[in-house]
């Protein structure tokens, strides 16, 4: 990170402590030391202060619970789940070797569910910008929301910045929910009962392999190609 990021951390960031107090319900093995390998090894990268400590975002967060989530139940190596975590960051849904559920997303459940002050404050958003995104319908209109909600809203944020809103997005909502309903048709018609955990698997994997299509679609776009 630069010194212009340095000098304006986003909003929400936790220390290591504070990240040690929201995992280790679930990683009671979890030390500071342990943290610190991980981001020598490159699978974390925390934001850094002007001081040099260490601050972790809630994308951070859910990123280590994958890492350890993976070591713990699935018994992965660090390179494979290094691999994991590089189709992760380029959009992909990958599948875990040996998983049961397969897809990272899957892995990556929400545990539990935020308030509406929890979710701004994890994202800095302001409550009339959250207002915005549920108007659109790109967030769920609930009194609680689910941690992927975080990644969306932060999302939502850094488009915004460069002058892409909510209302902008009406159409990304339409074109997704039409994109469901051409999911649901397709588990369907394998005779697969709507609302089984193989229904579920099977619409993540054909939303991945739509995810890529887009993405490839996007790049040509971009590149001149």
């Amino acid at each position: 990170m630069g010194a212009a990021g340095a000098r304006r951390l986003a909003p929400g960031l936790l220390s290591i402590g504070q990240v040690l107090a929201r995992l280790q319900d679930d990683f009671a093995d979890l030390t500071p030391s342990k943290l610190r390998f991980l981001e020598e090894q490159g699978l974390v990268t925390p934001e850094r202060t002007k001081s040099g400590y260490r601050k972790f975002s809630q994308e951070h967060i859910e990123r280590l619970r994958l890492i350890l989530t993976l070591q713990r139940d699935h018994y992965l190596p660090l390179k494979v789940i290094a691999e994991v975590l590089d189709d992760l960051d380029q959009g992909l849904d990958p599948i875990i070797p040996g998983a049961t559920p397969r897809s990272a997303s899957s892995v990556l459940a929400p545990k539990r569910v935020l308030s509406s002050d929890e979710l701004r404050r994890s994202t800095g958003a302001t409550s009339r910008f959250l207002g915005e995104a549920i108007a659109a319908g790109l967030l769920p209109a609930a009194e609680v929301f689910p941690h992927d909600a975080v990644a969306q809203l932060t999302a939502l944020l850094r488009l915004s910045e460069r002058g892409i809103t909510p209302r902008h997005l009406r159409s990304l909502r339409v074109a997704a929910e039409r994109e469901a309903e051409l999911i649901s048709h397709a588990v369907s018609t394998r005779g697969v009962k709507s609302g089984s955990p193989l229904s579920a698997e099977d619409s993540l994997e054909l939303a991945g392999y739509l995810d890529t299509v887009r993405s490839g679609v996007l790049r040509r776009q971009f590149s001149g190609q």
